[in-house]
């Protein structure tokens, strides 16, 4: 005979089955999942908690968990036993998978990207200028104004936002780095045709304007690297082609000063015919 206590725990038992076996079957599904491909590499953990975190509780139609079949599991011809997970682990698969892909070289991959950088630099029309004369700007408080030889048949109107940082008499006869052939701007009434190029310190406090060595001439043409790369230069672009394609926006953030102030893209020199161009006394600074 069945004591009413005995049945009472029959039910309570009944029920807790009931509610819970798809939570159970689903941590058994797991289990047999994780312990046949788990020597791919398959974490518990991993696999277990988006499946838990998905599983959608509802009341099934039958009483026991039993009545749910696992056979298709342990199936050999399983879909899911024979497609694997992916490993994350190292095996010799993945080792010669990898070699396989390995990215290049990073020195060829270094010296490439400073050739392409040397090569843009190359389509730039940096030229040895000389200031003729220089004054303040009418319109303007942080310009200077200056009429520059560049080896034209007329000198060049270029405007400088220098009044901070140096006084005006330095400009007057001064040897200058010209940056050619960027496309002719506005400054406040005044047409700019060209830049004149400048070291800066990290905080942009001082500014130097680079400065080409004696025995050069106005208009010659700068290059970059050794003496024997001045005859293989190549025209230089056109303004247009120089906006269009951002060339000096590609070349500016190497162009810097080494620790004796001479001018550097990257590792090559930036020559004249008489020598290298440096600054008076920044070291290791941006050059603009």
């Amino acid at each position: 005979m069945v004591r009413s206590s005995d049945a009472a725990l029959l039910r309570w038992t009944s029920n807790i089955s009931i509610l819970y076996s798809p939570l159970v079957d689903s941590l058994l599904s797991v289990a047999m999942v994780a312990a046949t491909v788990g020597l791919r590499g398959l974490s518990l953990c991993a696999l277990s908690l988006p499946i838990l975190r998905s599983a959608k509780i509802k009341l099934p139609i039958h009483s026991f968990p039993t009545s749910r079949s696992l056979k298709p599991l342990f199936s050999p011809y399983n879909p899911t036993i024979l497609r694997g997970f992916p490993s994350f682990c190292a095996s010799s698969d993945v080792n010669v998978e990898a070699t396989a892909t390995a990215p290049p070289d990073t020195e060829a991959e270094n010296s490439q990207s400073a050739d392409d950088i040397k090569n843009a630099a190359n389509l730039l029309d940096i030229r040895v200028g000389r200031i003729i004369k220089a004054w303040r700007h009418e319109e303007a408080d942080s310009l200077y104004v200056e009429e520059v030889d560049v080896g034209e048949p007329e000198p060049r109107i270029i405007c400088s936002g220098l009044v901070k940082y140096m006084p005006l008499d330095l400009l007057q006869d001064a040897k200058v780095v010209v940056l050619a052939n960027l496309k002719p701007r506005n400054m406040r009434g005044v047409k700019s045709c060209g830049m004149l190029m400048a070291a800066s310190d990290a905080s942009h406090e001082t500014v130097e304007l680079l400065m080409p060595p004696d025995g050069t001439i106005p208009g010659e043409r700068i290059w970059f690297g050794t003496e024997d790369d001045k005859d293989s230069q190549p025209e230089p672009a056109t303004p247009n082609q120089v906006q269009k394609k951002k060339i000096w926006e590609s070349v500016q953030p190497h162009l810097k000063t080494d620790a004796s102030c001479t001018a550097m893209l990257g590792e090559y020199l930036m020559r004249t015919s008489a020598g290298v161009v440096v600054c008076k006394s920044l070291k290791n600074a941006n050059i603009s």
